[in-house]
């Protein structure tokens, strides 16, 4: 710690002797004044180019690349004007050293390349990362600091047997980590995508594929980075194995749910796109993942509901192997009716709904009970796709019905009881009897 004191109470003082100099003073007032012509000139050429930038249809990366630039022209202009500065200076060899203003140039510029090429990475951590990291990096290379700040930040540390742990390290580890990680990420998008355009491949097999790519990909990066750090990976046997069991009992259900996530995956009971019900949930599989499946309902909410549900409790899979599913509405009318007319109107009504599939299987319509007030009839057809909802197709059917009974006029009865009073019959008092 006291080497360390030291080391920051000696670059202090050669800081402050070197700015205390005219020289350095001067420049320092140009590149302060050279930046506010910068930014008004990116304020006035921004919006134009943006605009002209936003006409690019079709090639997502390449606008987001372009507009990521163009709101940073203010560095552009920076550079642009110090660069004029740099060479109007030499020329006129006034100052006698513009090193300072050199330097700013050149970080300016890797500033503005860093920043852009941060932000195209679509993790905003990563990229931050990314981009601190590597200007920091970069400025040290520029000016001429890689040995002195690798010794300050080495210095900074402790000795775990064979391994040194500094601040160092810990940088290197979190950088190259990150770095790998990230391409890791990129290329198991990249493959899944691809994946997932190829019909040859059942939907839930798309999913199982390109899951293990990106879990495969993550794990050999955090591998390799490790390996690379001069990290002994047979290190981590008891470690691994204490995690282990801390998982067996810590974390028993997140790896209940991604073992039960891979259970479906791998036996197809249910794939993106299949109309289910689950419990007071009805709706159809939007997307498969490692802990849970989205299920998108009629009204536009969508569940996030655990793949272990979906192993251990009744799922109603309408589109299992077909989606061709049987729907039945029942119905009632009066006893004045022609049951026969009644089948005959209720069948060709059914068959007037956009709906209902009338060619592989017709509707039909069946007399089912005497009821205490109406002739109980059950109206059945068949549709086949079950995930523009049920109940809409039976308020359709229903509908058809009704206008169907009204035009032939058979009555809907309704349920009505008949109440009668009767008054009580008054007995006359006995007399008493005279003796």
């Amino acid at each position: 710690m006291d080497q360390i004191i030291s080391i920051f109470t000696e670059y202090g003082q050669l800081a402050l002797s070197y700015f205390g100099r005219p020289t350095i003073i001067i420049q320092l007032a140009m590149i302060g004044v050279l930046f506010p012509p910068a930014l008004f000139l990116s304020w006035r050429v921004e919006p134009k180019l943006e605009e002209r930038a936003r006409g690019i249809k079709g090639m997502r990366g390449l606008l987001r690349l372009v507009v990521a630039f163009l709101r940073r022209l203010e560095w552009l202009f920076f550079v642009f004007l110090l660069a004029i500065a740099y060479v109007v200076t030499t020329a006129l060899e006034w100052p006698e050293s513009n090193y300072l203003i050199y330097s700013a140039m050149l970080l300016a510029a890797a500033w503005l390349v860093i920043s852009v090429v941060s932000h195209v990475i679509r993790s905003r951590a990563i990229g931050r990362l990314f981009g601190s990291m590597a200007w920091i990096y970069v400025a040290a290379i520029i000016l001429g600091v890689t040995d002195e700040t690798a010794a300050l930040l080495d210095g900074a540390g402790f000795n775990v047997g064979t391994f040194r742990l500094s601040v160092l390290s810990v940088l290197q580890a979190v950088f190259f980590l990150g770095v790998l990680l990230w391409l890791s990420l990129t290329a198991g998008n990249f493959l899944d995508r691809r994946i997932q355009r190829i019909d040859e491949l059942t939907p839930s097999l798309r999913v199982l594929i390109g899951k293990i790519l990106r879990i495969s990909l993550a794990v050999v990066a955090g591998m390799v980075a490790m390996s690379g750090l001069g990290i002994d990976l047979t290190a981590f046997t008891v470690l691994s194995g204490a995690i282990g069991v801390g998982i067996g009992f810590g974390l028993q259900k997140v790896v209940s749910n991604f073992i039960s996530g891979i259970i479906i995956l791998m036996d197809e009971s249910i794939k993106p796109g299949d109309t289910i019900s689950l419990g007071e949930t009805f709706g159809w599989i939007r997307e498969l993942r490692a802990r849970f499946v989205s299920v998108v309902t009629r009204d536009g909410r969508e569940f996030l509901i655990p793949n272990e549900d979906f192993i251990t409790r009744e799922v109603i899979n309408w589109s299992f192997s077909d989606k061709f599913v049987r729907v039945d509405v029942p119905f009632g009318v009066s006893y004045d009716a022609d049951p026969h007319e009644v089948v005959r109107i209720a069948i060709k009504a059914a068959t007037s709904v956009d709906r209902v599939d009338g060619t592989r299987r017709p509707p039909v319509c069946w007399l089912t009970a005497f009821g205490d007030s109406s002739l109980d009839f059950l109206v059945r057809f068949w549709i086949s796709d079950p995930q523009m909802g049920l109940t809409n197709i039976r308020g359709k059917i229903l509908m058809a019905l009704w206008d169907a009974f009204k035009e032939h006029g058979i009555g809907i009865p309704y349920p009505h009881r008949q109440i009668i009073m009767k008054t009580p019959i008054s007995v006359p008092p006995k007399r008493p009897s005279s003796r």
